[in-house]
């Protein structure tokens, strides 16, 4: 899109310098080249492989070692985080991955009806390679989760994990895969139960970043979506590209019925600090809204983008209370605060990749 071309450049290039960056600690450094090769020798010795991707960025975030194995019945494509995906987009893509021959199976890791609803499936996948193989009733089935950074493979191991041990009734404390909300964290495998009669482990590996990434498009969404480090990146301009898609998409419109609303009061104005509450996040929609309606010029036009970002960003000055005597310092704070709240789904549900031109 025209009008967000400049922002995926500035993201792109910042990625690139990374990457290419022979100092850098943090792309592709020696824990993801020694996960990476632990995963690709025990890819052919799994029983299955689960590559989680991230349901806003279907094909973006996918995990390129795989294209080195031979697709099959048991490798299965989970998209998570459906809950922060456009559900329309998200049955579209389902329907896309199964006209490729694949099996794709969208979930929120933090649903547990979504997870035991996974779980018996994957329970029915491991039942009929029992029957259709030499399997003997002892034999313990084995499941490799894959993915690039922070899609969600250790909090989807989890819920697995904690589900399988209480449908299989087993008590003790529970072992869990290290989660956190910056990519890289897990830095080696994990073995977790997930199931008995017959037993089932799966298998959770380090998220795998390829050791460059070409396409510019992608590389922004991987940076907005948090795949790749925010401190490898200027937050405004994180906060930029997706005003930017915001400013271009439906999703503002939503937000019209609260925009007739009266501003806060005294006591609510002492909340303003913390973004997270409701009555900010109202608030942002409702500024949001409000200077998107107003604005005349053209947003397909770049000179025009930037002017309505700049007023989008002193409004947000003003209704997340920031007060800083650097602009720059100003600009970081509500852009960071911005960036948490896309990327949890207050602000709406964006799927950024695009079934055009598949």
């Amino acid at each position: 899109m025209a009008g967000t071309s400049s922002f995926v450049k500035k993201l792109s290039n910042s990625v690139k310098k990374v990457s290419e960056s022979k100092s850098s600690s943090w792309w592709y450094n020696h824990h993801m080249r020694a996960a990476s090769r632990a995963i690709s020798q025990r890819i052919p010795l799994v029983d299955f492989v689960l590559e989680v991707r991230d349901a806003r960025i279907p094909v973006s975030s996918q995990y390129g070692q795989l294209r080195y194995f031979p697709s099959s019945s048991r490798n299965i494509i989970i998209l998570n985080k459906m809950d922060l995906a456009s559900h329309s987009k998200t049955k579209e893509w389902m329907a896309y991955f199964k006209e490729q021959n694949c099996i794709p199976y969208a979930v929120n890791s933090h649903n547990k009806d979504n997870i035991k609803e996974f779980l018996n499936f994957l329970q029915a996948k491991v039942r009929d390679l029992r029957r259709n193989t030499h399997f003997s009733n002892t034999q313990t089935t084995t499941v490799m989760i894959v993915g690039i950074p922070n899609v969600g493979k250790s909090a989807f191991a989890n819920s697995l994990h904690q589900i399988g041990r209480i449908t299989a009734a087993e008590k003790g404390k529970l072992k869990q895969a290290k989660v956190s909300p910056h990519p890289g964290e897990t830095k080696d495998i994990t073995s977790l139960k997930i199931a008995s009669h017959p037993n089932v482990y799966i298998l959770d590996t380090p998220g795998i970043l390829p050791t460059e990434i070409v396409d510019i498009e992608r590389s922004s969404k991987l940076a907005l979506t948090g795949a790749i480090a925010d401190s490898l990146f200027d937050q405004p301009e994180l906060a930029q590209y997706f005003l930017s898609i915001l400013n271009l998409s439906h999703e503002y419109k939503r937000w019209e019925k609260i925009s007739g609303e009266s501003e806060l009061d005294e006591k609510e104005d002492r909340t303003m600090n913390d973004h997270t509450q409701d009555l900010v996040v109202r608030a942002v929609r409702r500024a949001l809204f409000e200077e998107i309606s107003a604005f005349k010029g053209n947003l397909e036009d770049e000179k025009d983008m930037v002017q309505l970002i700049e007023a989008q960003f002193t409004t947000l000055r003003k209704v997340f209370n920031v007060n800083s005597d650097s602009f720059e310092a100003a600009n970081s704070i509500v852009a960071t605060k911005l960036i948490n709240l896309y990327r949890t789904g207050r602000l709406g549900h964006y799927t950024l990749d695009s079934l055009q031109g598949m």
